[in-house]
C-alpha cells in the first residue's frame, strides 16, 4: 500500500481535481449545496484551482454534463447537484429517476467517480431541511464521497 495517499475513509481534497455540476432551477436550494460542497472541499484542502463549477439549466442535464467533464480527463471526481421537488404531477419523479440513473451511468462507463447530489423532494420544506436545514446539507455528504471514492480510485490504480 501505498503512504502517500490517504486511507479512503480520509476526507482530504489536497491533490485532487473536481468538477461541480451544479442545476440552475431551483437555484437557492441548489446554491446552498453547491456553496456548501465547496466550502467542504476547501475545508479539506483543495486549492481554487482544483475546483472548477459549471451550470446546467437543470437536474435533467446533469448526467449529459457530468459525462462531458469524465470524457475531459481532466478530474478525480464529479459532483453533481440539484433538486428535483414534487409538484401537481409526477414529473419531478421521471425528472429525478432520469438524472439519477443518468449519472450513475456516467460513472460506471467512464469510471470517474460521480457524486450524486440532487435532492428529490415532496415539498420546498424537505429541500430546505436537506440544504442547510435541521438535517444538513446534501452538498457536504456529496463532496465528502467525492473525495473519498477519488482517493480509492488512486489506491485502486484507476487513475
Amino acid at each position: 500500500m501505498s503512504r502517500d495517499l490517504p486511507r479512503e475513509e480520509t476526507l482530504d481534497a489536497r491533490g485532487l481535481r473536481f468538477a461541480v455540476i451544479a442545476a440552475r432551477f431551483n437555484g437557492p436550494v441548489v446554491d446552498r449545496l453547491l456553496d456548501a460542497a465547496l466550502s467542504e472541499l476547501k475545508t479539506c484542502g483543495a486549492a481554487d484551482e482544483a475546483l472548477e463549477v459549471f451550470r446546467v439549466p437543470g437536474a435533467f442535464e446533469l448526467p449529459l454534463a457530468c459525462r462531458w467533464a469524465a470524457e475531459s480527463g481532466r478530474f478525480d471526481a464529479l459532483i453533481a447537484l440539484g433538486a428535483v421537488i414534487e409538484g401537481e404531477t409526477d414529473h419531478y419523479r421521471l425528472v429525478a429517476d432520469a438524472s439519477s440513473d443518468g449519472l450513475s451511468r456516467v460513472a460506471l462507463d467512464s469510471g470517474v467517480p460521480v457524486a450524486n447530489g440532487v435532492l428529490a423532494c415532496r415539498s420546498e420544506a424537505q429541500a430546505a431541511a436537506r440544504s442547510g436545514g435541521a438535517l444538513g446539507n446534501r452538498g457536504v455528504d456529496a463532496a465528502r464521497a467525492a473525495m473519498s471514492m477519488a482517493w480509492l480510485r488512486r489506491r485502486l490504480g484507476r487513475s
